[in-house]
């Protein structure tokens, strides 16, 4: 559903989520109970459930923000090697 903007006079803007052609062009302000005016504004139009928006807000994060990195160089191996069987007879074979 859309979000509508309203403007009262002696308060400060809200906002009320309505269906959409169903909202008035003057409501109630919640706080002072005066008459407020609808605003015209932008729509709010974003796709951020995009790959792209996530990957340009990563992007935009980590300008300000750098995520630190704690695992070892590239290429480098730590911790003990993973062997490929476990039968002992296999150790004994040549190796290149």
């Amino acid at each position: 559903m859309p979000v509508y903007e309203f403007r009262c006079v002696d308060c400060s803007g809200f906002e009320l989520i309505l269906p959409i052609g169903t909202a008035p062009d003057v409501a109630t302000c919640p706080s002072c109970q005066g008459d407020a005016r609808r605003r015209i504004t932008a729509p709010n139009v974003s796709r951020t459930g995009s790959s792209a928006f996530q990957l340009i807000d990563a992007a935009n994060r980590s300008a300000h923000e750098p995520s630190v990195v704690g695992s070892a160089k590239p290429g480098v191996r730590t911790g003990t090697t993973q062997r490929y069987t476990s039968n002992p007879l296999h150790q004994k074979l040549p190796r290149p």
